[in-house]
């Protein structure tokens, strides 16, 4: 089947649009916005995945029951989500909605009121959210390491916020936060969809051209990360948590893909990860074993993260460890590293063949990078990764010293 090239442009007040025209009866439109919970003053910890809430709670024509009806009603789904740097609105739906979904966004986007009345309402609901969360520490416990490595800022603060600061959020703070954060320069309109890419254009001017540009830009300190810190914290629960990492790289960094490519190689999605076969085939010491990067426009983390009884946390500890270790002094053989190059591609593949992810990675695109990579430049940029490369990057994160530690062990026989 032949692969229709997405086409994108920018409208008059700004805002970036892309559109991937597929063979489908369906259609997917995300609208990104650069603003997150970094983008949080002292004490607006939580406001932005508090307005995200809001955002659905009525605009100027529609209550809260006709925003969720009008795509709901037609089979569609309509959703958002809150991230470190961004927030965004999403939808899918029958391509004959294409319309329909774009004029509700853009009605949410420019028209929202944040009515009073449901803000005590919404306070309680995500109060119940940060109290479940709670309950869950395989989920805090990432949380928890990004406060870890992010002393004071407003980077490594939990999305959610805290139950102090959600009870004393005003109006006025919403106002003012989407008033500095929000606008059409700062954000992208990204869809695929079984429509033509001057359809949907059309479509994109008519509803998003009113919203109106307010020349903001964006004011972020670089972060810094934390070395060599360790925290154990006892908790009422039966299994152990840990989590272990330090710096990475910005998506910016040279080194970017190579990390990808390593992280995926050291305990990625795939059950032939070196941390999975060694740890939890081999030794059988735990259920749940996995390496992670979170990288940002400015600064980069990478990590392990393990769940394991109490009994054997500090053998998890000492192998995972020893699998870094290997990965500094041992250069990669050519068969592996090929190994390597041609898994992670076929991941990214699958990745992409979900139409929502495929939605969701061109925003971030041309929210980062102001461009997107077509398939072959992006199987071109892993195979130019050098084994040496991997193994330099290796012994520059993985430096111990710099290693930081995170632990969450049961009450009962700690010591």
């Amino acid at each position: 089947m032949k692969t229709i090239p997405f086409r994108s442009g920018v409208l008059k007040n700004g805002l970036r649009w892309i559109h991937q025209e597929v063979l489908s009866p369906t259609g997917h439109v995300a609208l990104m916005i650069q603003a997150g919970s970094r983008d949080e003053k002292p004490n607006e910890e939580g406001l932005a995945h508090f307005i995200e809430h809001l955002l659905f709670k009525g605009t100027q024509k529609r209550k809260a029951f006709h925003i969720i009806s009008r795509i709901e009603d037609v089979g569609g789904e309509l959703n958002a989500y809150t991230g470190k740097e961004e927030t965004t609105l999403y939808a899918s739906f029958l391509k004959e909605n294409y319309e329909r979904s774009i004029e509700l966004i853009f009605d949410i986007i420019i028209n929202a009121n944040f009515p009073e009345k449901e803000i005590p309402k919404e306070k309680e609901v995500i109060i119940d959210e940060i109290q479940s969360y709670r309950d869950t520490p395989s989920d805090l416990i990432f949380d928890e390491f990004d406060e870890l490595l992010f002393p004071n800022q407003a980077i490594g603060k939990n999305i959610l916020g805290t139950e102090k600061t959600i009870k004393k959020f005003t109006r006025k703070q919403v106002l003012d936060f989407v008033k500095r954060n929000y606008g059409p320069e700062k954000a992208v309109l990204s869809s695929v969809g079984g429509i033509k890419s001057e359809d949907f254009e059309k479509i994109a001017n008519r509803y998003a051209s009113t919203w109106k540009a307010h020349n903001n830009t964006i004011h972020r300190e670089k972060p810094v990360i934390s070395k060599g810190l360790s925290h154990h914290l006892v908790k009422g629960i039966h299994q152990s948590h840990l989590v272990i990492g330090g710096e990475g790289v910005s998506l910016h960094d040279k080194n970017y893909t190579a990390l990808v490519l390593l992280n995926n190689l050291l305990g990625g999605p795939a059950m032939n990860s070196r941390l999975n076969l060694k740890i939890r085939e081999k030794f059988g010491i735990t259920y749940q074993i996995e390496s992670f990067i979170n990288s940002y426009c400015d600064a980069g983390i990478w990590g392990v993260y393990a769940g394991t009884d109490i009994q054997t946390i500090n053998r998890c500890h000492e192998l995972i460890l020893k699998e870094l270790k290997l990965l500094k002094e041992k250069k990669i053989g050519k068969i592996q590293f090929s190994k390597a190059k041609t898994q992670l591609l076929g991941q990214m593949a699958l990745h992409q063949d979900n139409k929502v992810n495929l939605m969701t990675s061109l925003a971030k695109s041309i929210l980062i990078y102001n461009k997107v990579d077509t398939f072959q430049e992006i199987i071109s940029k892993v195979n130019s990764v050098e084994i040496n490369q991997i193994q330099e990057l290796a012994q520059q994160i993985f430096d111990t010293e710099k290693i930081n530690e995170l632990r969450y062990v049961p009450e009962t026989n700690y010591q």
